[in-house]
Protein backbone atom coordinates (compact mmCIF):
# COMPACT_ATOMS: atom_id res chain seq x y z
CA UNK A 1 0.00 0.00 0.00
CA UNK A 2 2.76 2.07 0.18
CA UNK A 3 2.82 5.75 -2.26
CA UNK A 4 5.19 4.86 -4.50
CA UNK A 5 4.93 8.45 -6.14
CA UNK A 6 7.66 10.66 -4.86
CA UNK A 7 8.97 13.61 -6.82
CA UNK A 8 12.84 13.45 -8.01
CA UNK A 9 13.92 15.41 -5.14
CA UNK A 10 12.79 12.33 -2.41
CA UNK A 11 14.07 9.96 -5.09
CA UNK A 12 17.47 11.23 -5.18
CA UNK A 13 17.82 11.75 -1.05
CA UNK A 14 15.94 8.22 -0.19
CA UNK A 15 19.15 6.87 -2.35
CA UNK A 16 21.79 8.88 -0.85
CA UNK A 17 20.56 8.89 2.74
CA UNK A 18 19.75 6.65 5.55
CA UNK A 19 15.80 8.14 6.04
CA UNK A 20 13.55 5.76 7.73
CA UNK A 21 10.60 4.15 5.80
CA UNK A 22 8.07 4.61 8.18
CA UNK A 23 7.85 8.30 7.68
CA UNK A 24 8.07 10.16 3.60
CA UNK A 25 10.96 12.56 3.34
CA UNK A 26 9.73 16.29 4.20
CA UNK A 27 11.45 18.35 2.11
CA UNK A 28 10.28 21.52 4.65
CA UNK A 29 12.40 20.00 7.61
CA UNK A 30 15.72 21.99 7.27
CA UNK A 31 17.55 19.42 9.61
CA UNK A 32 17.55 15.57 9.95
CA UNK A 33 19.36 13.80 12.96
CA UNK A 34 21.53 10.58 12.68
CA UNK A 35 19.96 8.42 14.99
CA UNK A 36 21.43 4.59 15.82
CA UNK A 37 18.73 2.57 17.79
CA UNK A 38 19.36 0.64 20.34
CA UNK A 39 19.27 -2.73 17.81
CA UNK A 40 22.51 -0.71 15.93
CA UNK A 41 20.10 0.10 12.89
CA UNK A 42 21.14 3.95 11.66
CA UNK A 43 19.07 6.42 10.52
CA UNK A 44 18.14 9.55 9.83
CA UNK A 45 14.96 11.26 11.45
CA UNK A 46 13.67 15.04 11.56
CA UNK A 47 14.60 17.26 14.35
CA UNK A 48 11.76 19.64 14.13
CA UNK A 49 9.05 20.08 11.55
CA UNK A 50 7.31 23.33 12.74
CA UNK A 51 9.57 24.31 15.18
CA UNK A 52 10.10 23.14 18.65
CA UNK A 53 7.55 25.60 20.12
CA UNK A 54 5.14 24.97 17.82
CA UNK A 55 4.96 20.94 17.94
CA UNK A 56 5.18 21.27 22.04
CA UNK A 57 2.15 22.81 22.06
CA UNK A 58 0.42 20.69 19.82
CA UNK A 59 -0.47 17.99 22.14
CA UNK A 60 -1.78 20.63 24.79
CA UNK A 61 -4.07 22.52 21.85
CA UNK A 62 -4.87 20.15 19.06
CA UNK A 63 -2.61 17.04 17.97
CA UNK A 64 0.26 15.68 16.90
CA UNK A 65 1.72 12.72 15.03
CA UNK A 66 5.23 11.03 15.80
CA UNK A 67 6.92 8.31 13.92
CA UNK A 68 10.77 8.50 15.85
CA UNK A 69 10.09 5.94 17.69
CA UNK A 70 10.69 3.50 14.95
CA UNK A 71 12.59 0.73 14.21
CA UNK A 72 11.37 0.14 18.01
CA UNK A 73 12.86 -2.53 19.67
CA UNK A 74 10.35 -5.46 19.51
CA UNK A 75 10.36 -8.83 20.89
CA UNK A 76 8.03 -11.44 20.68
CA UNK A 77 8.08 -14.36 23.45
CA UNK A 78 6.32 -17.71 22.69
CA UNK A 79 5.78 -20.73 24.89
CA UNK A 80 4.52 -22.45 27.86
CA UNK A 81 6.86 -20.44 30.36
CA UNK A 82 6.53 -16.99 28.65
CA UNK A 83 4.82 -15.77 31.46
CA UNK A 84 6.89 -16.80 33.96
CA UNK A 85 9.84 -15.74 32.08
CA UNK A 86 8.30 -11.86 32.26
CA UNK A 87 7.10 -12.53 36.10
CA UNK A 88 10.55 -13.48 36.94
CA UNK A 89 12.12 -10.43 35.63
CA UNK A 90 9.58 -7.76 36.41
CA UNK A 91 8.64 -6.16 39.39
CA UNK A 92 4.47 -5.97 37.86
CA UNK A 93 2.28 -8.39 39.14
CA UNK A 94 0.68 -10.91 36.38
CA UNK A 95 -1.78 -12.28 38.72
CA UNK A 96 -4.10 -10.83 36.14
CA UNK A 97 -3.34 -10.12 32.89
CA UNK A 98 -5.88 -10.95 30.46
CA UNK A 99 -5.35 -11.40 26.49
CA UNK A 100 -5.22 -7.76 24.75
CA UNK A 101 -4.56 -6.08 28.28
CA UNK A 102 -0.83 -3.68 28.40
CA UNK A 103 1.66 -3.58 30.92
CA UNK A 104 4.57 -0.64 31.78
CA UNK A 105 6.56 -3.54 32.40
CA UNK A 106 9.38 -3.01 34.59
CA UNK A 107 12.66 -4.83 35.15
CA UNK A 108 15.92 -4.42 36.96
CA UNK A 109 19.31 -6.28 38.37
CA UNK A 110 19.67 -7.48 42.02
CA UNK A 111 20.27 -4.21 43.21
CA UNK A 112 17.00 -3.19 41.95
CA UNK A 113 18.12 -0.29 39.81
CA UNK A 114 16.35 0.05 35.99
CA UNK A 115 17.76 -2.16 33.67
CA UNK A 116 14.36 -1.93 31.38
CA UNK A 117 10.77 -0.53 31.24
CA UNK A 118 8.14 -0.80 28.32
CA UNK A 119 4.80 -1.96 27.05
CA UNK A 120 3.77 -5.40 27.36
CA UNK A 121 1.36 -6.64 25.38
CA UNK A 122 -0.58 -10.12 26.16
CA UNK A 123 -1.57 -11.70 22.56
CA UNK A 124 -2.57 -14.92 23.51
CA UNK A 125 -2.19 -17.77 26.34
CA UNK A 126 1.55 -18.64 25.58
CA UNK A 127 2.76 -14.95 23.55
CA UNK A 128 3.72 -12.06 24.35
CA UNK A 129 4.99 -8.94 22.41
CA UNK A 130 7.14 -6.49 24.32
CA UNK A 131 8.37 -2.76 23.02
CA UNK A 132 12.08 -1.70 24.43
CA UNK A 133 12.13 -4.26 27.06
CA UNK A 134 14.70 -6.16 24.92
CA UNK A 135 17.75 -6.33 24.22
CA UNK A 136 17.31 -6.68 27.88
CA UNK A 137 14.92 -9.39 27.66
CA UNK A 138 16.53 -11.18 24.92
CA UNK A 139 19.50 -11.49 26.80
CA UNK A 140 18.05 -12.98 29.84
CA UNK A 141 16.11 -15.46 27.56
CA UNK A 142 19.01 -16.31 25.46
CA UNK A 143 20.96 -17.40 28.96
CA UNK A 144 17.96 -18.39 30.79
CA UNK A 145 16.37 -21.99 31.67
CA UNK A 146 12.79 -21.46 29.67
CA UNK A 147 10.44 -23.02 27.65
CA UNK A 148 10.02 -20.57 25.34
CA UNK A 149 11.22 -18.82 22.53
CA UNK A 150 12.42 -15.47 21.61
CA UNK A 151 12.58 -13.18 18.14
CA UNK A 152 12.71 -10.03 17.40
CA UNK A 153 9.95 -8.48 15.28
CA UNK A 154 11.33 -6.35 11.95
CA UNK A 155 8.65 -5.75 9.87
CA UNK A 156 5.76 -3.42 11.98
CA UNK A 157 6.06 -0.11 13.05
CA UNK A 158 4.96 2.57 16.01
CA UNK A 159 3.19 5.92 15.39
CA UNK A 160 2.27 8.30 18.23
CA UNK A 161 -0.93 9.89 18.55
CA UNK A 162 -1.36 13.19 21.56
CA UNK A 163 -3.17 15.78 22.33
CA UNK A 164 -7.14 16.79 22.92
CA UNK A 165 -7.45 16.06 19.08
CA UNK A 166 -6.57 12.59 18.63
CA UNK A 167 -9.55 10.36 19.08
CA UNK A 168 -10.87 12.52 16.70
CA UNK A 169 -8.73 12.12 14.00
CA UNK A 170 -8.05 8.48 15.06
CA UNK A 171 -12.21 7.89 13.93
CA UNK A 172 -11.98 9.82 11.34
CA UNK A 173 -9.29 8.24 9.48
CA UNK A 174 -10.70 4.58 10.48
CA UNK A 175 -14.15 5.42 9.50
CA UNK A 176 -14.77 3.33 13.30
CA UNK A 177 -15.93 4.58 16.57
CA UNK A 178 -12.95 4.26 19.05
CA UNK A 179 -14.93 5.79 22.44
CA UNK A 180 -14.84 2.45 24.25
CA UNK A 181 -10.91 1.78 24.05
CA UNK A 182 -10.24 2.41 27.65
CA UNK A 183 -6.26 3.48 29.34
CA UNK A 184 -4.04 0.50 28.57
CA UNK A 185 -6.13 -1.11 26.58
CA UNK A 186 -5.78 -2.32 22.61
CA UNK A 187 -8.49 -2.49 19.82
CA UNK A 188 -7.91 -3.60 16.92
CA UNK A 189 -8.81 -1.61 13.21
CA UNK A 190 -8.56 -0.72 9.78
CA UNK A 191 -7.19 1.79 8.06
CA UNK A 192 -8.65 1.48 4.77
CA UNK A 193 -7.76 -2.43 4.22
CA UNK A 194 -4.85 -2.23 6.18
CA UNK A 195 -5.01 -3.99 9.35
CA UNK A 196 -3.67 -2.15 12.52
CA UNK A 197 -3.75 -2.18 16.25
CA UNK A 198 -4.29 0.73 18.42
CA UNK A 199 -3.81 1.52 21.93
CA UNK A 200 -4.58 4.34 24.57
CA UNK A 201 -1.14 4.78 25.99
CA UNK A 202 1.28 7.93 25.64
CA UNK A 203 4.05 9.47 27.84
CA UNK A 204 3.46 13.08 27.09
CA UNK A 205 0.47 13.10 29.60
CA UNK A 206 -2.96 14.03 27.43
CA UNK A 207 -5.18 11.98 26.13
CA UNK A 208 -2.90 9.94 23.51
CA UNK A 209 -2.89 6.50 21.24
CA UNK A 210 -0.41 4.01 19.68
CA UNK A 211 -1.01 2.74 16.14
CA UNK A 212 0.48 -0.17 15.52
CA UNK A 213 0.66 -2.05 12.12
CA UNK A 214 3.03 -3.72 9.43
CA UNK A 215 5.91 -1.80 8.39
CA UNK A 216 4.92 -2.37 4.17
CA UNK A 217 1.14 0.01 5.34
CA UNK A 218 3.39 2.56 7.03
CA UNK A 219 3.94 5.48 4.57
CA UNK A 220 0.23 5.26 3.17
CA UNK A 221 -0.95 5.33 7.16
CA UNK A 222 1.06 8.18 8.02
CA UNK A 223 0.31 10.03 4.86
CA UNK A 224 -3.73 9.13 5.43
CA UNK A 225 -3.53 10.28 9.12
CA UNK A 226 -1.86 13.68 8.30
CA UNK A 227 -4.93 14.23 5.52
CA UNK A 228 -7.28 13.34 8.11
CA UNK A 229 -5.94 15.59 10.75
CA UNK A 230 -5.51 18.70 9.04
CA UNK A 231 -9.34 20.05 10.02
CA UNK A 232 -8.06 19.36 13.60
CA UNK A 233 -4.62 21.58 13.56
CA UNK A 234 -2.42 18.20 13.47
CA UNK A 235 1.08 18.67 13.55
CA UNK A 236 3.80 16.55 12.98
CA UNK A 237 6.30 15.84 15.90
CA UNK A 238 10.55 16.13 15.35
CA UNK A 239 12.22 14.37 17.84
CA UNK A 240 13.65 17.72 19.90
CA UNK A 241 10.07 18.27 20.94
CA UNK A 242 9.79 14.24 21.72
CA UNK A 243 12.65 14.34 23.89
CA UNK A 244 11.22 17.89 25.36
CA UNK A 245 7.64 16.39 26.30
CA UNK A 246 9.05 13.29 28.67
CA UNK A 247 10.01 16.37 31.07
CA UNK A 248 6.76 18.63 30.60
CA UNK A 249 4.47 15.04 30.95
CA UNK A 250 6.64 13.65 33.98
CA UNK A 251 7.57 10.23 32.24
CA UNK A 252 11.12 10.05 33.24
CA UNK A 253 13.28 8.49 29.97
CA UNK A 254 16.06 6.67 29.75
CA UNK A 255 18.73 7.72 28.07
CA UNK A 256 17.10 11.25 28.72
CA UNK A 257 16.97 11.14 32.31
CA UNK A 258 18.97 8.28 33.28
CA UNK A 259 21.00 5.55 32.53
CA UNK A 260 20.63 1.77 32.88
CA UNK A 261 23.11 0.13 34.37
CA UNK A 262 23.83 -2.12 31.07
CA UNK A 263 27.30 -1.96 31.33
CA UNK A 264 28.02 -3.25 35.27
CA UNK A 265 26.59 -6.59 34.33
CA UNK A 266 29.75 -8.40 32.79
CA UNK A 267 27.81 -10.58 30.43
CA UNK A 268 25.44 -8.00 29.10
CA UNK A 269 28.04 -5.91 28.34
CA UNK A 270 29.78 -8.60 25.98
CA UNK A 271 26.27 -9.37 24.44
CA UNK A 272 25.57 -5.48 23.76
CA UNK A 273 29.04 -5.00 21.95
CA UNK A 274 28.92 -8.40 20.19
CA UNK A 275 25.17 -7.84 18.84
CA UNK A 276 24.19 -4.32 19.30
CA UNK A 277 27.32 -2.37 18.94
CA UNK A 278 26.64 -0.21 21.96
CA UNK A 279 28.78 2.10 24.08
CA UNK A 280 28.24 3.64 27.19
CA UNK A 281 26.90 7.73 26.78
CA UNK A 282 29.22 10.21 27.16
CA UNK A 283 28.06 12.23 30.74
CA UNK A 284 28.51 15.88 30.68
CA UNK A 285 26.84 18.08 33.52
CA UNK A 286 27.97 19.40 37.04
CA UNK A 287 26.71 15.70 38.24
CA UNK A 288 30.82 14.42 36.51
CA UNK A 289 31.55 11.27 35.44
CA UNK A 290 30.63 9.37 37.86
CA UNK A 291 28.16 6.87 35.77
CA UNK A 292 26.72 5.07 39.34
CA UNK A 293 25.28 8.66 40.16
CA UNK A 294 22.95 7.99 36.53
CA UNK A 295 20.91 4.82 37.81
CA UNK A 296 17.83 4.49 38.75
CA UNK A 297 15.37 2.51 40.92
CA UNK A 298 11.61 2.14 39.76
CA UNK A 299 10.53 4.11 43.61
CA UNK A 300 12.32 7.07 43.07
CA UNK A 301 10.92 7.17 39.74
CA UNK A 302 7.02 7.56 40.85
CA UNK A 303 7.00 3.90 39.57
CA UNK A 304 6.22 2.52 43.06
CA UNK A 305 2.35 1.36 42.85
CA UNK A 306 3.53 -1.29 39.82
CA UNK A 307 6.08 -2.98 42.40
CA UNK A 308 4.17 -6.44 43.50
CA UNK A 309 5.63 -8.46 45.94
CA UNK A 310 3.20 -11.36 45.17
CA UNK A 311 6.10 -13.28 43.03
CA UNK A 312 9.61 -13.56 43.34
CA UNK A 313 11.59 -10.83 40.51
CA UNK A 314 15.01 -10.16 40.23
CA UNK A 315 15.86 -7.60 42.35
CA UNK A 316 13.00 -8.00 45.08
CA UNK A 317 15.16 -8.17 48.10
CA UNK A 318 16.28 -4.53 47.41
CA UNK A 319 13.26 -2.89 45.90
CA UNK A 320 11.42 -4.11 49.36
CA UNK A 321 13.87 -2.21 51.55
CA UNK A 322 13.59 0.55 49.19
CA UNK A 323 9.76 0.87 49.32
CA UNK A 324 9.79 0.62 53.08
CA UNK A 325 12.04 3.53 53.21
CA UNK A 326 12.53 5.52 49.88
CA UNK A 327 15.82 7.36 49.79
CA UNK A 328 15.01 9.73 47.47
CA UNK A 329 11.90 10.66 44.91
CA UNK A 330 11.35 12.66 41.62
CA UNK A 331 9.94 15.91 41.07
CA UNK A 332 10.21 18.75 39.39
CA UNK A 333 12.46 21.68 39.43
CA UNK A 334 11.62 25.29 38.39
CA UNK A 335 14.86 27.08 37.51
CA UNK A 336 15.30 30.59 38.90
CA UNK A 337 14.64 33.28 35.66
CA UNK A 338 17.56 36.10 37.01
CA UNK A 339 19.85 33.24 37.18
CA UNK A 340 19.08 31.62 33.62
CA UNK A 341 19.02 35.16 32.30
CA UNK A 342 22.89 35.71 33.98
CA UNK A 343 23.74 32.56 32.07
CA UNK A 344 22.70 34.13 28.56
CA UNK A 345 24.43 37.48 29.53
CA UNK A 346 27.81 35.54 30.06
CA UNK A 347 27.91 35.25 25.91
CA UNK A 348 28.41 38.96 25.78
CA UNK A 349 30.82 39.12 28.08
CA UNK A 350 34.50 39.29 28.28
CA UNK A 351 36.45 35.90 29.83
CA UNK A 352 35.06 32.54 30.10
CA UNK A 353 30.90 32.25 29.86
CA UNK A 354 29.07 29.91 30.84
CA UNK A 355 27.71 26.99 29.53
CA UNK A 356 25.35 27.78 27.41
CA UNK A 357 21.79 26.95 27.80
CA UNK A 358 19.86 26.01 24.96
CA UNK A 359 15.78 25.56 24.96
CA UNK A 360 16.97 21.73 25.35
CA UNK A 361 19.83 19.62 26.23
CA UNK A 362 19.60 16.37 24.41
CA UNK A 363 23.07 16.23 21.97
CA UNK A 364 24.89 13.30 20.38
CA UNK A 365 28.37 13.03 19.88
CA UNK A 366 30.41 10.47 17.44
CA UNK A 367 26.84 8.52 17.40
CA UNK A 368 27.02 8.50 21.46
CA UNK A 369 24.30 9.88 23.56
CA UNK A 370 25.13 12.49 25.87
CA UNK A 371 23.20 12.37 29.46
CA UNK A 372 23.45 15.72 30.74
CA UNK A 373 22.94 15.57 34.16
CA UNK A 374 23.59 18.62 37.09
CA UNK A 375 24.25 18.86 40.93
CA UNK A 376 21.75 19.62 42.89
CA UNK A 377 22.71 21.15 46.74
CA UNK A 378 21.00 22.77 49.94
CA UNK A 379 23.65 24.59 51.73
CA UNK A 380 26.47 23.06 49.67
CA UNK A 381 25.15 19.35 50.15
CA UNK A 382 24.36 16.84 47.42
CA UNK A 383 20.78 16.00 47.55
CA UNK A 384 20.00 15.14 44.24
CA UNK A 385 20.09 14.94 40.59
CA UNK A 386 18.59 17.20 37.60
CA UNK A 387 18.45 15.73 34.36
CA UNK A 388 15.78 16.37 31.38
CA UNK A 389 16.10 20.29 31.69
CA UNK A 390 13.66 21.83 29.11
CA UNK A 391 12.06 25.38 28.41
CA UNK A 392 8.70 24.69 29.18
CA UNK A 393 6.92 27.03 26.50
CA UNK A 394 3.67 26.20 27.40
CA UNK A 395 4.54 27.60 31.29
CA UNK A 396 7.05 29.87 30.50
CA UNK A 397 9.45 27.99 32.83
CA UNK A 398 13.05 26.49 32.80
CA UNK A 399 12.23 22.96 33.92
CA UNK A 400 13.95 19.82 35.01
CA UNK A 401 13.18 16.52 36.51
CA UNK A 402 15.28 16.11 39.82
CA UNK A 403 16.25 12.52 41.62
CA UNK A 404 15.74 14.14 45.24
CA UNK A 405 16.72 13.14 48.99
CA UNK A 406 13.43 12.56 50.24
CA UNK A 407 13.66 15.19 52.93
CA UNK A 408 13.99 17.84 50.67
CA UNK A 409 11.56 16.56 48.33
CA UNK A 410 8.25 18.70 49.56
CA UNK A 411 6.51 21.61 47.22
CA UNK A 412 8.23 25.35 47.52
CA UNK A 413 11.82 23.61 49.27
CA UNK A 414 14.47 25.69 47.45
CA UNK A 415 17.62 24.59 46.14
CA UNK A 416 20.75 25.30 44.12
CA UNK A 417 21.58 23.89 40.82
CA UNK A 418 25.37 23.83 39.55
CA UNK A 419 25.15 24.56 35.75
CA UNK A 420 28.54 23.35 34.08
CA UNK A 421 30.72 20.95 33.46
CA UNK A 422 33.87 20.42 36.27
CA UNK A 423 36.63 22.22 35.29
CA UNK A 424 34.42 25.16 33.77
CA UNK A 425 33.06 28.29 34.79
CA UNK A 426 30.15 27.26 36.83
CA UNK A 427 27.03 29.17 37.89
CA UNK A 428 24.64 28.48 41.02
CA UNK A 429 21.26 28.28 39.87
CA UNK A 430 18.24 29.21 42.14
CA UNK A 431 15.17 26.25 41.90
CA UNK A 432 12.29 25.37 43.62
CA UNK A 433 11.04 21.73 43.88
CA UNK A 434 7.59 22.00 42.12
CA UNK A 435 4.47 19.33 41.14
CA UNK A 436 5.59 16.08 39.47
CA UNK A 437 4.13 15.61 37.00
CA UNK A 438 4.27 19.48 35.66
CA UNK A 439 1.88 19.04 33.17
CA UNK A 440 -0.95 17.97 35.53
CA UNK A 441 -4.31 19.11 33.36
CA UNK A 442 -6.38 16.06 31.00
CA UNK A 443 -4.50 13.56 32.09
CA UNK A 444 -4.76 10.68 29.72
CA UNK A 445 -5.97 8.62 32.31
CA UNK A 446 -8.48 10.67 33.61
CA UNK A 447 -10.09 11.91 29.89
CA UNK A 448 -13.79 11.26 29.76
CA UNK A 449 -13.90 10.37 26.26
CA UNK A 450 -17.61 10.69 26.07
CA UNK A 451 -17.89 14.36 25.83
CA UNK A 452 -15.58 14.11 22.71
CA UNK A 453 -17.71 13.87 19.67
CA UNK A 454 -17.61 11.16 17.93
CA UNK A 455 -16.13 10.99 14.38
CA UNK A 456 -17.39 8.05 12.58
CA UNK A 457 -20.63 8.91 11.32
CA UNK A 458 -18.45 11.87 8.90
CA UNK A 459 -15.89 9.42 7.06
Amino acid sequence: MENTCKNDLEVKVEKSFPLPIYAPFDTKVDLYLYSRSTLGFEHAVPYEYSGWRDEIMSYKETCYLHAGLNPAPTYRVKGPDAMKFFADLSVNSFAKFPIGAIKHCIMCNEEGLNMADGVLIRVSEEEFISYYLAPYAAYKLETGNYNAKGEYVFDTFIFQLAGPRSLEILETVTGECLHDIKFGRLKKSIIEDMDIEIIRVGMAGPLAYEIHGLNIDARSIYNMIIAAGESFGIKKLGIRAYQMNHTEGGFPQAFIHFQFPWFEDRGFAEYLSRRQKMQPPILAGSLGTDMRLRYRNPVELGWDKMIKFDHDFIGRKALEREVANPRRKTVTLVWNPEDIVDVYASQFQTGEHYMPMEPSHFTQQNGRNVLHADQVLKDGKLVGASSGRILSYYYRQMISLCSIDTEYSELGTEVSILWGNPGTRQKTISATVSRFPYLDENRNEHVDVSTIPCQAHKK
